[in-house]
């Protein structure tokens, strides 16, 4: 990674960027990918899509979302203390002793998810976190000084923590679901822009948002685009931490390559071109199995339209939905490779149906 690719990835992984309210982390993200694309178009809701060949009229999409999980404030106490609810999967046991952004019209107000002291807290009788005992405190003692700060309910809230380096080999931090799939997308157009690489069909290169509550920008941007094949990246659950039930989440090793999975809404056919593509250019990659749905934007993309042709190249990621998610760095550099590799081999007109 350059010290271009570097500095973007830090800008954009240290912005916040809930759910609903990606727009900030757009615009960094666009202002990186501009100079490698030929045009771009957003959706009401804050999508951003890069264009190259907007003419053509095949169309490939290649696929990351923008958002983040957060908070939203949801009841303020007499006291100033704040009680909140999820927006997306926001994990309530790691809350107590975390610092927090909320986002108000007043600017960044600090705050704090407090918890009471080891010293009187009955061991016997111990209260777990939950959503109806954590709470945030931003240094106020009435519901009106609270107010008068520029807090309402509604407000949202971020997780305050930034992007390190663990041992040389890992990235560490808080939102890498999924502004690093928003990163490796951005360094596929980069590549193929320096690299020269003609292609013979449009690629739309799709940062969505809204994906934690339900792939709804994915939904939206699939129905404007209506492509013809989409290759989504995310992340997924790296297994080998203590605690994780293999027999239950499969085998993903951190550094052992992008994670290709298999199900109903992933393509067999351009499954297993990507597979050839890996092999051919000895990128490592393992498989993964979905019983239903992925539960990713690959889903979105798969139904929209009378179907599109799609497939997931996921991204193990250790400690999924805190503050601490962790991601090796070569498992970067493959999806990025995977996915650039993927591009030069397509067609236009590619006819990927399984009867013809």
């Amino acid at each position: 990674m350059d010290k271009k690719s570097r500095t973007f990835l830090e800008k954009y992984l240290n912005n916040s960027s809930p759910t609903g309210f990606e727009s900030s982390g757009q615009k960094i993200w666009l202002e990186y990918v501009q100079p490698y694309i030929d045009t771009y178009f957003t959706d009401t809701y804050g999508t951003v899509v890069g264009v190259v060949n907007p003419e053509a009229d095949y169309k490939v999409v290649i696929e990351a979302h923008a958002d983040e999980i957060s908070w939203f404030v949801n009841y303020i106490t007499d006291e100033g203390y704040i009680y909140v609810r999820r927006n997306g999967g926001s994990d309530h046991q790691i809350a107590p002793s975390k610092r927090v952004n909320i986002y108000t019209d007043k600017g960044i107000v600090k705050g704090v998810f407090g918890w009471p002291a080891i010293h009187v807290r009955n061991e016997r009788n111990e209260e777990s976190p939950t959503l109806k005992n954590i709470f945030v405190d931003i240094g106020c003692q009435s519901k009106k000084e609270v107010e008068n700060m520029g807090v309402h309910v509604g407000c949202v809230m971020t997780f305050d923590d930034e992007l390190i380096d663990l041992n040389e080999r890992f990235l560490v931090g808080r939102a890498l679901d999924n502004r690093i799939g928003g990163f490796m997308i951005a360094e596929v157009a980069r590549r193929l822009k320096e690299g020269k690489n003609k292609l013979p069909f449009g690629l739309y290169i799709v940062n969505a948002v809204q994906e934690e509550v339900g792939l709804r920008g994915a939904e939206m941007i699939a129905k404007k685009i209506k492509p013809n094949v989409a290759i989504v990246t995310d992340v997924c659950h790296e297994t080998t931490a203590p605690m994780y039930n293999k027999i239950e989440s499969g085998l993903q090793k951190a550094g052992n390559g992008p994670v290709l999975t298999y199900g109903p809404a992933v393509h067999n056919n351009l499954l297993r071109e990507i597979i050839e593509i890996a092999e051919k250019n000895d990128i490592p990659f393992q498989r993964a199995a979905a019983s239903r749905a992925t539960g990713t934007d690959t889903d979105a993309f798969a139904y929209s339209n009378e179907g599109v042709a799609s497939a997931l190249i996921s991204l193990p990621l250790k400690y999924m939905h805190t503050t601490v998610e962790t991601a090796h760095k070569d498992d970067v550099e493959n999806v990025i490779k995977l996915i650039f590799q993927l591009l030069l081999k397509l067609k236009a007109g590619q006819d990927f149906r399984y009867l013809k």
